[in-house]
């Protein structure tokens, strides 16, 4: 059987985990790679994961890679919030993907698009229709912890009365400085951090809400709204992060609550805690995932850490590639397809 051709759309933190795990796999062969960063550019595949040497340099032209031939794109660029413009962004190099002949497989939301309403719906299934091909959004948080998991759980309910999902993830160790400080926030004055979250805070309205509207649908319930709020942390000591310096008066914690409600009382809730460093930052609960299902009977489930929550992400898209090119032309939400899981990569001790 021949080897899905793959191509790597950004080589963040993300998408080099990605990047990795594709280069690993046998059934699954590198077609391209887009960069944004000018020193990626002409580069070496294999150079930018510590691998040998693949034959395939890095391009940041866009319509060379809409012009490869290739099944699949994993599409992991920084949201489009961060370069200041609204999501429509992402959708159209989406759909010049898809119509391409490409599926796509994306982390920059896009977990249930009609949540964004018919009209981004219909404009994804025409760009599909055309190419022949497949969309599905994923990731860790939308994506498996805040809308597969409780579905999961949900199948042993005779009764489901509200949904609570918490993720708490400690940054320390995250490299990237255009996620940690540009998008999220840290090490910022609590001014400038008021000032610069607010395209992001859509941003995180519109990815959860995704999530919600997903699991309200799923199970039959209809959401009136969703409703977001959101606090900080400032830190009262100075210590070091990977991605730089969180000074003492500056924000190194971030709250983030989505209540997706029904004649105005809770159905689904998701808890979003980020810390620059769990270990300076008491307020708020310890890294970890968190679901509890109220209902008959009452249900929780607690995963306590997740060590690579990057590498998590990354392996949730390349483990579902097989399973969207193989699908039916359309968005295809994780209500559509198999759970991806890690078959061929277990690997005895």
């Amino acid at each position: 059987m021949p080897a899905i051709r793959v191509v790597q759309w950004a080589t963040g933190a993300v998408g080099r985990y990605a990047l990795r795990s594709v280069l690993s796999r046998p059934e699954l062969e590198l077609a391209g790679v887009l960069v944004y960063d000018p020193d990626k550019t002409g580069k070496d595949a294999g150079d930018l994961v510590a691998l040998p040497r693949t034959g395939v340099t890095c391009t940041d032209d866009a319509e060379r890679i809409l012009a490869t031939d290739a099944d699949c794109v994993l599409h992991m660029p920084l949201p489009a919030s961060y370069f200041g413009t609204d999501q429509t962004a992402d959708l159209e190099t989406i759909c010049a993907l898809l119509a391409s002949g490409k599926n796509v497989i994306t982390t920059t939301g896009f977990v249930y698009p009609k949540s964004y309403g018919p009209g981004v719906v219909q404009r994804i299934e025409t760009a599909c229709a055309e190419g022949g091909t497949s969309l599905h959004g994923t990731g860790v948080n939308p994506g498996f912890m805040s809308d597969f998991l409780p579905l999961a759980l949900s199948g042993l309910s005779s009764r489901v009365d509200h949904i609570y999902v918490r993720e708490s993830s400690d940054f320390r160790g995250h490299p990237s400085r255009h996620i940690v400080v540009d998008l999220v926030g840290f090490t910022r004055s609590a001014k400038d951090y008021i000032a610069a979250v607010r395209p992001y805070r859509a941003f995180q309205r519109s990815l959860f809400a995704e999530s919600a509207q997903l699991v309200a649908d799923a199970l039959g319930v209809e959401l009136d709204e969703v409703e977001e709020s959101d606090e900080f942390e400032l830190a009262t000591e100075e210590f070091e992060i990977a991605a730089g310096l969180v000074s003492e008066g500056t924000v190194c914690a971030s709250r983030w609550v989505f209540s997706g409600l029904v004649r105005g009382r809770p159905f689904m809730t998701i808890e979003v805690v980020y810390k620059a460093d769990a270990a300076k930052v008491r307020r708020w609960p310890d890294p970890g995932f968190s679901i509890h299902i109220e209902g008959v009977p009452q249900m929780t489930v607690s995963v306590e850490e997740v060590s690579h929550g990057l590498a998590a992400a990354a392996s949730h898209a390349v483990n579902s590639i097989p399973a969207v090119v193989s699908a039916q032309p359309g968005i295809r939400t994780l209500l559509d397809l198999p759970l991806p899981t890690a078959r061929g990569q277990a690997r005895l001790a």
